[in-house]
């Protein structure tokens, strides 16, 4: 997993399934995180869905939770502020 720490946090690349029957991590993919949610892709609903459940799951404010690039995909490159990386992995039981 290709999880970049940053000098305010980490980043990573997100791979998103829309329309889950609930929002969870479900592991990893060629080096992505693999997050099932259960808003649709329209209207930018599936990436507030996103930000949301990160921010939930990692224990910072929405705000901290940015989607850099890939706003209209369902790869996203995705970066949150106020955790490392030790500390995200712990929280989501991911991996290391």
């Amino acid at each position: 997993m290709n999880i970049q720490e940053t000098e305010r946090g980490i980043r990573f690349e997100v791979r998103v399934l829309p329309r889950a029957s609930k929002n969870e991590v479900i592991g990893e993919v060629e080096g992505a995180v693999k997050i099932k949610l259960t808003a649709a892709p329209l209207e930018g609903e599936a990436n507030q869905a996103l930000i949301s459940f990160l921010a939930k799951i990692s224990g910072v404010a929405r705000k901290n939770v940015t989607i850099i690039k890939g706003e209209t995909s369902r790869h996203k490159l995705v970066e949150i502020t106020g955790i490392d990386k030790t500390e995200f992995l712990k929280r989501t039981g991911l991996p290391g």
